[in-house]
């Protein structure tokens, strides 16, 4: 049984106009032509699907289901040609994003609920890692964009600067490091820390502690920022975020330090393998992203 779609679309119409004739009229046929074509399709199920008489044509029960099913698959089709119609336009698909714990924390949201907002038929497939896996997946083409620090080796990408980022040591107010203005991260490496679980921040200080010759001790590990506040404030250890993410802990009476190691003033940027040849929906989110570059906070 082979019916395709003008098979279908003829059938339909018959059906509606009511008679052979009007139905050939409607579609710009022959008569005869469109009566063969029904015969055909007759001959190829094996059953009737027209009663023809003086009126016009009815529909047997065979008629009948033809009818629910090329009506269904026929508005499918329109569905699947509509769809496919935007993403030629380059109005509809989905961008691949990795972000380190930075830019989750404070840069992208408000910029993504603006650009979702702004094209409703994109979507964002969001990714937290660490910046130097996310410079290697951009490079590698498994993702369009990425938002890293400038630890990672950008040498092979194209970037553009869009924020800063400050760390600050997060400790309850009865902390000996609660009175500094700022601290080295070598003074506090020692601590015990709370932390944020699977946090690309993590794995970041994680290095930087190697290089000292140490290893960072974790009592405990969170995924929201809100438990390891309440942890920190009860003295269990402290913690290390981004200032973004640790200036709405202030009504909590928490001491925030900035680090003051170089590292710590950290600058984020965009990047991409080229910004040029990027999907036309993940060059629109690269445009916002990019103006202008702002502080965090």
């Amino acid at each position: 049984m082979r019916f395709d779609l003008t098979d279908m679309r003829l059938f339909l119409t018959v059906v509606e106009q009511g008679s052979l004739t009007k139905g050939a009229e409607s579609m710009n046929l022959a008569l005869a032509s469109v009566s063969e074509r029904i015969s055909g399709m007759e001959t190829s199920l094996g059953a009737q699907l027209l009663e023809r008489n003086r009126r016009g044509v009815t529909t047997t029960a065979a008629g009948d289901a033809l009818v629910r099913h090329a009506r269904l698959i026929l508005d499918q089709v329109e569905q699947m040609r509509g769809e496919l119609r935007t993403y030629g336009t380059g109005l509809k698909g989905r961008i691949r994003l990795l972000s380190n714990t930075a830019g989750l924390a404070a840069f992208l949201p408000h910029q993504l609920g603006r650009f979702l907002v702004a094209y409703p038929d994109l979507s964002i497939d969001l990714h937290e890692r660490p910046s130097t896996e996310i410079a290697l997946a951009i490079a590698e083409g498994r993702a369009d964009l990425g938002v890293v620090a400038d630890i990672a080796d950008l040498a092979a990408l194209q970037t553009r600067l869009i924020a800063q980022d400050q760390l600050v040591v997060v400790a309850s107010e009865t902390h000996r490091i609660s009175d500094q203005r700022s601290i080295a991260f070598a003074e506090v490496v020692g601590e015990p820390f709370v932390g944020l679980s699977d946090a690309a921040l993590e794995a970041h200080l994680g290095e930087r502690a190697a290089r000292l010759g140490r290893q960072i001790y974790y009592r405990i590990q969170l995924r929201r920022i809100e438990g390891v506040a309440m942890l920190v404030k009860s003295g269990v250890g402290i913690a290390i975020l981004s200032e973004a993410s640790a200036k709405d802990l202030g009504h909590l009476g928490l001491a925030i330090v900035p680090l003051r190691d170089p590292w710590a003033l950290r600058q984020l940027y965009l990047c991409a393998r080229d910004f040029s040849a990027l999907p036309p929906h993940a060059g629109l989110l690269a445009q916002q992203l990019m103006e202008p570059k702002v502080a965090i906070p």
